[in-house]
């Protein structure tokens, strides 16, 4: 550094620290273009910004800008400046001068980043109008086309234009079929009432396996309760990548749910044999420690429905996430409760440490859940009864009272409660679904149930469980054959016990005697101790 350009900055500095910002700044500026130096740039910038002076700063950052016209670091500045201003129309420009200055083999990554860029914009609206006529070139490329479009549909996904989010989805597979980003956008846009999504999705999988996609696909299914697709879209990527350890977690996640034991147990063994080989698909870290604990748990819970509460343990303690060990506490009080310890099991979740509200309420859940599962009806709505009190506007936990209430025999309170719910939070399909379900069980205001139900199965199409209440209520109601192509439907989605309970007693009154106890004893093998298959076969006097 010249003595000369050393002087004036010091002078700068000076001048800055007897507070006079705006003569340090026009010091740092003025040497900054004298000498094209970018660090003497950056600093009058930093000057203008602590200063909180916008309109200096921009001017700093675009003499920057103009006398280094290739610095990617000052364009970047005017783009973050202008936002921090909410200059939205003013942003395009230099949006546009990014992707200019950026390699090639950059831009998708850059595009990926715009939504994140304008994540504060106020007016989402404006800002996904500008950014769209700021990629106008890119979206005229090949190569860049996909993921510009994605980008484009995630900035209307942040400004709820949901129709316009998906257009934007499907332009983008348009222009490349092989693009990942707007394929990803369509999966983030997949619900019941947008049915394309899901469909432009399957349309890339079938031109491209993506594990990647496929894997999050699973998820997205597994969100909407398909779960037998969920498991279908998990298998093909083991059988095409056996190394990742990941799609074998899921998969065994998912048969364990699906209550499927011996391949459920197969594959989490075969994910702890990748993970403790240390390949190259393994899990490393934060990701290796949850995962361990996520397999552990399903193979203790595997154990416990086979009654070896012993290896149940041993799968227990080796959980060492700090994060997971409140559920290994859940499990280990199931064990204990279905031992015939409920007192133990009971005081075990309450011994359980509760970090803030959020820590009481998951205590609490657990309690209700291990009641429930254990056929304590009562002391489950006592619980829920005084959760309710402190907390009347709580959906979940009026939900819970409602089916407690139900349990108990308290019908009409059960009503009371749904209604209320229903009146709260119209799209609660839950709530239609339960009181409509409760009227078909017992036979009451069957029109009336059929039409809570179908309004349930309209919010959420791909449900099993409420495609087979609606199956229920068709049996109920009289209607045979389409309460059995209904149940059937239901039971190939989601093979539950609860299902083939249902399904079983239809093709029995049907005359299918031999058919229904066979989906019985599917039923059977899948949770011997649900309640409803119980009662079905009890009142039907079957043995099987």
């Amino acid at each position: 550094m010249r003595a000369e350009l050393f002087y004036q900055l010091l002078m700068g500095e000076l001048s800055l620290r007897s507070g006079e910002a705006s003569a340090g700044f026009q010091i740092f500026l003025d040497a900054a273009q004298r000498t094209r130096r970018p660090e003497v740039f950056e600093r009058a910038v930093e000057i203008a910004l602590q200063s909180r002076n916008g309109d200096a700063a921009i001017q700093a950052a675009r003499a920057w800008s103009s006398t280094l016209p290739d610095s990617r670091e000052a364009n970047r500045y005017v783009l973050q400046i202008l936002l921090a201003l909410n200059r939205l129309e003013d942003t395009a420009a230099p949006l546009r001068r990014e992707l200019a200055l950026s390699p090639m083999a950059e831009r998708p990554a850059v595009l990926a980043a715009v939504p994140a860029t304008y994540a504060r914009a106020n007016d989402k609206s404006l800002a996904a109008k500008v950014v769209q006529e700021a990629l106008a070139d890119v979206l005229m490329a090949p190569a860049t086309a996909g993921p510009a479009w994605a980008a484009i549909g995630r900035m209307r996904l942040a400004a709820e234009d949901r129709p316009g989010a998906l257009q934007a989805a499907q332009r983008g597979l348009a222009a490349d079929q092989q693009a990942l980003p707007p394929a990803l956008l369509a999966l983030e846009l997949m619900a019941p009432n947008m049915p394309a999504a899901e469909q432009l999705v399957l349309q890339h999988l079938r031109s491209n396996d993506s594990p990647e996609l496929r894997m999050a696909y699973s998820r997205a299914l597994l969100d909407e309760n398909r779960l037998a697709e969920a498991a279908s879209e998990i298998q093909k990527v083991t059988q095409r990548q056996p190394d990742n350890a990941q799609a074998w977690l899921i998969q065994g996640s998912l048969l364990t749910q699906a209550q499927q034991a011996v391949p459920a147990e197969a594959a989490l063994r075969r994910y702890l044999e990748l993970v403790e080989a240390g390949g190259p698909k393994a899990p490393r870290g934060e990701e290796r420690s949850r995962g361990l604990a996520q397999a552990y748990l399903n193979l203790a819970q595997l154990a416990e429905r086979r009654r070896d509460f012993t290896q149940a343990e041993v799968w227990l303690n080796r959980i060492e996430n700090s994060q997971e060990l409140i559920a290994a506490q859940n499990r280990r009080a199931s064990i204990m409760a279905r031992q015939g310890k409920l007192n133990e099991a009971r005081a075990l979740l309450r011994s359980l440490p509760a970090r803030g509200e959020e820590g009481e309420r998951l205590r609490l859940a657990s309690e209700v859940a291990l009641l429930r599962d254990n056929q304590q009806y009562q002391a489950a709505y006592d619980l829920l009864k005084d959760a309710v009190a402190r907390s009347p506007e709580d959906d979940d936990w009026v939900y819970d009272k409602a089916m407690m209430a139900e349990k108990i025999g308290r019908f009409d309170e059960m009503e009371q409660l749904l209604r209320s719910l229903i009146a709260r939070k119209p799209d609660h399909h839950h709530a239609y679904n339960a009181l409509g379900y409760s009227l078909a069980d017992r036979g009451q205001r069957l029109p009336e149930a059929r039409e809570l139900i179908r309004k349930a199965l309209s919010m959420a199409p791909n449900d099993p469980f409420i495609t087979d209440s609606l199956g229920w209520v068709e049996f109920r109601l009289g209607n045979l054959p389409e309460a059995l192509r209904i149940l059937e439907q239901a039971y190939k989605a989601r093979p539950d016990s609860e299902i083939a309970a249902h399904l079983g007693e239809v093709l029995w009154v049907m005359g299918q005697r031999e058919r229904a106890l066979s989906v019985w004893r599917e039923g059977v093998l899948q949770d011997a101790d649900n309640e409803t298959l119980r009662q079905t076969l009890k009142r039907l006097s079957v043995a099987l």
